[in-house]
């Protein structure tokens, strides 16, 4: 086996030069995607769009969340959303249900959306009319998270049905995160999850991460997400003027 990289390929017959090319592939994909990524920002500074990357593993409620939040909004911002999966429009037509503009990007293979896929997938959007573009991104705390978007923040999205040390075993994600939102708290009673070491976990990880307490089906800690959407809209607004 190589010591180096532990490949199962004896010292003497192996190439250390695929380590190289592959570093060198993922460094190019990534300047490519932060130029798509900077067009985007600048394209949604123009129309005045606060933008918000929300970011899972599969099952934490984000769909679930998203729902609630543009049904009981709806009233007070405008919304657009962009949906992430690998196939089907299951959640793009359970958006669509809330009279929300809504479109699908299915990725196939791909784990993440990037920045070019977002480029065209507001392409039929009235940013200019959009308070907050909502990307809810494919269902995975590994691939999404290097990747920029263009967004404003990333939101991640942790349900106290996942361990309390997902912080430390994707710690990339949540140092990617500025809002950290732990869902299903409604759950805790029958459950042996430790908010406050998954919490001190977050911070240990990005001590300036925020952490938000709800659940989106009681409703319980909603309005302080709310009050976080409503104020990111307004600074983003003032920063403009």
């Amino acid at each position: 086996m190589c010591i180096e990289c532990g490949c199962g390929i004896t010292p003497h017959d192996h190439d250390h030069s695929h380590s190289t090319r592959t570093i060198q592939l993922e460094e190019d994909i990534l300047a490519k995607n932060n130029r798509y990524a900077a067009a985007n920002r600048e394209h949604f500074q123009q129309n005045g769009a606060f933008v918000l990357n929300l970011v899972s593993s599969p099952g934490s409620g984000k769909t679930t969340l998203l729902e609630r939040t543009l049904r009981d909004l709806t009233e007070r911002l405008q919304f657009a959303v962009l949906e992430g999966d690998q196939q089907t429009s299951n959640d793009a037509d359970r958006i669509a249900a809330t009279g929300v503009p809504v479109r699908q990007i299915n990725t196939g293979a791909g784990c993440h959306l990037d920045a070019h896929m977002i480029g065209h997938g507001i392409e039929t959007f009235d940013l200019p009319a959009t308070d907050i573009l909502m990307i809810e991104n494919v269902g995975n705390l590994v691939c999404p998270a290097p990747f920029d978007l263009g967004e404003d923040h990333k939101v991640v999205v942790l349900s106290v049905t996942e361990g309390e040390d997902k912080p430390l075993k994707y710690p990339q994600m949540f140092q990617a995160a500025s809002l950290m939102l732990v869902n299903k708290i409604d759950l805790l009673p029958y459950l042996q999850f430790d908010l406050e070491q998954c919490k001190g976990f977050a911070r240990q990880v990005n001590p300036g991460i925020e952490i938000l307490e709800l659940s989106c089906q009681t409703g319980e800690g909603m309005a302080a997400w709310y009050d976080w959407l409503q104020r990111s809209v307004e600074n983003k607004r003032d920063a403009a003027i």
